[in-house]
C-alpha cells in the first residue's frame, strides 16, 4: 500500500511544497461560497481562469494591478454575446 507524502510528515522537499496549491483552492473554494455559489461545466474553465488571475495578481500593489487591467482593456470591446458564446 502506497503512503502519501503528508501521512508519512513529509511536507517539503527542496523548493517544492503545498502550501502554494493549497492556498489556490482556498481562494477557489471561497469564491464559489462567497460569490458564485455554483460553477457550471460549461464555463468551469472560466472561473478558474478568473481565479487564475486573481492568484496571479496577489504580489502586486493596488497601482500596478490597476495599471495591469486598464492595459489589458485596450483596443478591445466586450460585448455580452461574446462573452456568453
Amino acid at each position: 500500500m502506497r503512503r502519501s507524502i503528508h501521512s508519512a510528515g513529509e511536507y517539503v522537499r527542496g523548493q517544492a511544497h503545498t502550501n502554494g496549491v493549497e492556498s489556490f483552492w482556498a481562494l477557489l473554494k471561497r469564491g464559489y461560497h462567497g460569490v458564485f455559489h455554483d460553477f457550471t461545466w460549461k464555463y468551469l474553465d472560466r472561473y478558474l481562469a478568473e481565479f487564475s488571475h486573481r492568484w496571479n495578481m496577489l504580489p502586486l500593489s493596488s497601482a500596478q494591478r490597476v495599471d495591469a487591467i486598464l492595459k489589458a482593456g485596450i483596443g478591445g470591446r466586450l460585448t455580452y454575446e461574446e462573452l456568453t458564446s
